[in-house]
């Protein structure tokens, strides 16, 4: 295993990474996220925003704790005003505030669509986990991981999106890949970790120590590395946590009700 010589980080200097990449996202300045009021900006198209991210914005809310930050498309920026300054840091992202929001959005032809809480790593928390069971991890570059474009390793690494697949760690039960976590690098200066187990590989300390080991390894070239669960997905929550991370932004995200119906799979 690599000796990990990473100068140490404060958690600080980590958040203040991830607000100043929000900031590029959302149209504004980092102090924005610190502020005790919240603030209502028009959403603008940026080279330097993570690359998945579909700008400008209709309705994008994000919240690091203190307030709420809305990038908007102009028309709507009255009414999301009026809304964070109702319902809140907390409030709105609740579901009553936003069942009433969607009321609104759906005037507009869009809907609510993605829910999403945010994790940082603590440094003094990251470090590497061993698995439970006498299983063997490897680290791979490209080209070492091309032939695990999978459909059950789709949360780790995408095909369609292949050039932002930068590293890889790999759970090995003897030449069987069996759990993978990949970085994913969605801007310059912070890569998203995502990570799959076989189903019947899980709960024998696979996702976290694959997870742990990869997160070092970014840091190890200078990176943040970041990790985006839903809401409703303990399992990932879980991981995230036992691997060193935690929770550092929620955003809440408006797509168009054609966007929307289709991922439903309706008209």
């Amino acid at each position: 295993m690599r000796d990990y010589m990473i100068e140490p980080t404060q958690y600080d200097t980590i958040l203040r990474t991830a607000m100043e990449q929000s900031a590029v996202d959302l149209s504004c300045e980092p102090e924005d996220f610190c502020s005790a009021g919240n603030k209502v900006v028009i959403s603008r198209k940026n080279e330097n925003a993570r690359q998945y991210l579909e700008l400008p914005f209709f309705f994008q809310i994000v919240s690091y704790g203190n307030n709420v930050l809305a990038s908007v498309s102009e028309d709507f920026a009255p009414f999301a005003e009026k809304y964070i300054n109702q319902y809140g840091a907390v409030r709105s992202f609740e579901t009553p505030a936003i069942l009433a929001l969607n009321d609104k959005l759906m005037k507009y032809g869009h809907k609510v669509c993605f829910m999403a809480r945010y994790y940082l790593p603590v440094p003094e928390l990251i470090k590497p986990l061993p698995l439970d069971c006498d299983f063997a991890l490897r680290v791979m570059e490209k080209p070492e991981f091309e032939e695990y474009y999978l459909p059950e390793f789709g949360n780790a690494i995408c095909a369609e999106h292949s050039e932002r697949d930068v590293l890889t760690v790999g759970a090995f039960d003897g030449s069987t890949l069996v759990g993978l976590a990949g970085a994913s690098a969605d801007c310059e200066s912070m890569w998203q970790i995502g990570v799959d187990v076989l189903p019947e590989y899980r709960r024998r300390g696979i996702a976290s120590a694959v997870t742990s080991r990869l997160a070092l390894e970014i840091m190890h070239v200078g990176k943040v590395p970041f990790y985006c669960a839903a809401w409703s997905n303990v399992r990932s929550a879980r991981n995230a946590v036992k691997s060193g991370f935690r929770p550092a932004w929620v955003e809440l995200t408006a797509k168009s009700s054609d966007f929307v119906n289709k991922m439903n799979g309706s008209k």
